[in-house]
């Protein structure tokens, strides 16, 4: 690429779409003044003046074009995973030699000595900072900044370490993960990383573009990452692994709630495919939605023939959208009653529709697009977006058409992108896990509290929208220690921390698997079955289930399954 066309990767002024062209290079050339991004024979991502971006680009292009939303899980112990048993064994001591742990997320606070060797060299392989614009992003990338070990360690003998590798996290949470899955012991403050001999690769995502913010209503203040960003974040990561012929267990402690949450979504697909790949794991965290009040999942009543939808909105809420997904081969179509009284007929259900709606006594404009066959999924998809709303109960009846009653469900945006009183009056805790979870192949982690085996309040719940078993397995993520940005440490809760404590875990399993040389050709999917299969149960409890999975993350049952043929 010619430096304006990598101007345009990172440009406000350019939008990101991603467009499923299968090899034919002509459906590219539909879109002129325009830099095109092939990422693999089926995908490439196309940068378009951010004009293209109109009201009504769902209809027009299809809802899978716009790059999904993501935003960072937030909201321990060792003993309770069966860790510290292992490293009571001398000759079997775990502790992730020669195995890579990616972080894709705000970055890494790589002056913290938890981060470093005995001789304060450091543990991180490589970053590669998306916000920082150079002449030296990565082989085979466009934008951002690559900063090699060699870089960093020069960084670390400075006085001013920024000066020589200024990338930083800001918010802390990517320093978390690492620290929790890798970090070094510190028992002086009761710190102990899982996997203290991992060396890592870091992803510092940049933010969101302010067209993609606008369209879904996200607010400034909120972290929020786009899609396509996390995918580059996930290939850079892949490559370098096999560039440096190591085995690498990735940590994706990001979610959205956007997408039709059966595991089929664009980056979902890539994920899963790669999770496969021999001598790469993927850990997912759940998501922290399951006590929020923003899922709702109904069938018409049959005696009515529809079902009544209550959304209570927030005083000063902006705007926000919100997504139905409708199980084929039914058709669905909503009207609408604001809190004020005005009345909105049925929509019918056309093939693929567009409709703005306004109103008399209210300030709100409201954004209806029908796909009627969203293209990654195959179900219905109505996208609706406030702009203004005003506050109270508003309702929705939902009509259905086909007489098979198969059931729909509602999603609201996740933590941190709607406010906390914007919320259904029926909500269903369960489906709740975020869209990244109900990827195939990943292991997908929920929270539990190991001082009392109960289940963390806000985790989200599985099953997928098509009754696939996830979450698979609870780790600690109530009240564990990590590291903070001023290098002191303090608790944390929610699914990104069991995210980051199961991703510790699994590069144990992969240094005893591929490094030791048990299982060279370790996947995700065996670590995840070996997992599994060690995993802790409670006799009273059935599993699988929409809570726990298969049960409580216990990496000693892992091995002490294998006892028989084990090779220590």
């Amino acid at each position: 690429m010619i430096p304006e066309e990598n101007e345009r990767i990172i440009s406000e002024d350019y939008a990101d779409l991603i467009i499923e062209y299968d090899g034919d290079v002509r459906i590219l050339e539909q879109f002129p003044d325009s830099t095109v991004q092939i990422i693999n024979i089926q995908y490439a991502i196309v940068h378009v003046p951010v004009s293209f971006i109109t009201q009504d680009i769902v209809y027009r292009m299809g809802y899978s074009v716009m790059p999904t939303c993501f935003g960072i899980i937030s909201e321990s112990s060792l003993e309770a995973s069966g860790v510290l048993k292992l490293r009571n064994i001398p000759i079997f001591n775990l502790r992730g030699q020669g195995v890579l742990i990616g972080i894709i997320d705000t970055g890494v606070d790589y002056t913290n000595s938890i981060f470093q060797h005995a001789d304060n060299t450091t543990r991180i392989i490589s970053i590669w900072d998306q916000t920082i614009v150079s002449n030296n992003p990565p082989i085979g990338k466009a934008y951002g900044t690559e900063y090699t070990r060699e870089q960093i360690n020069e960084a670390l003998q400075n006085e001013n370490p920024l000066s020589i590798v200024p990338s930083t996290d800001n918010n802390g949470h990517g320093t978390m993960l690492a620290g929790i899955a890798g970090g070094n012991d510190v028992p002086g403050n009761n710190f102990f990383g899982v996997a203290p001999a991992v060396e890592f690769v870091v992803v510092k995502l940049k933010p969101a573009k302010q067209y993609l913010r606008n369209f879904f209503y996200i607010s400034d203040n909120a972290v929020c990452f786009q899609e396509t960003d996390i995918w580059q974040g996930v290939i850079y990561l892949y490559e370098r692994s096999i560039e440096l012929g190591r085995p690498m267990v990735i940590c994706m402690a990001v979610g959205s709630s956007q997408g039709a949450h059966d595991g089929l979504g664009t980056l979902s697909t890539y994920v899963s495919g790669k999770a496969a790949a021999s001598g790469i794991g993927v850990v997912i965290a759940a998501g922290n939605e399951g006590n929020e009040r923003r899922h709702y999942s109904g069938r018409i009543n049959p005696t009515t023939g529809y079902d009544t939808v209550e959304l209570n909105v927030a005083e000063n809420e902006p705007g926000f959208s919100m997504e139905f997904w409708g199980s084929v081969p039914d058709i669905y179509s909503i009207d609408i009653l604001t809190p004020s009284g005005e009345y909105i007929p049925r929509i019918s259900a056309g093939r693929d529709e567009h409709r703005v709606i306004t109103f008399i006594f209210e300030a709100t404009i409201i954004y209806v697009d029908y796909q009627m066959v969203e293209s990654q999924s195959g179900e219905q998809l109505i996208l609706v977006r406030f702009e203004n709303p005003s506050p109270g109960i508003w309702r929705f009846n939902v009509y259905e058409r086909g007489g098979l009653n198969m059931g729909f469900n509602i999603w609201l945006p996740m933590e941190g992108f709607i406010s906390d009183d914007t919320y259904f009056i029926r909500s269903d805790p369960y489906t709740t896990i975020l869209t990244l979870g109900n990827a195939i192949n990943p292991l997908t982690v929920t929270a539990y509290n190991d001082a009392d085996d109960s289940l963390y309040l806000n985790s989200s719940r599985g099953y997928t929208r098509i009754n696939r078993v996830k979450p698979e397995v609870a780790a600690p993520g109530v009240n564990v220690i990590g590291p903070t940005l001023d290098g002191s440490f303090t608790s944390f809760t929610g699914t990104s921390v069991s995210a980051a404590h199961a991703t510790g875990v699994a590069a144990l399993i992969y240094e005893w698997g591929i490094v030791r040389g048990n299982l060279p050709a370790l996947s995700t999917v065996e670590m995840k079955n070996l997992i599994i299969r060690g995993a802790r149960r409670d006799i009273n409890v059935i599993y699988p289930n929409r809570e726990w999975g298969y049960g409580i993350l216990d990496i000693f049952n892992v091995f002490d399954a294998l006892r028989g043929g084990i090779s220590l």
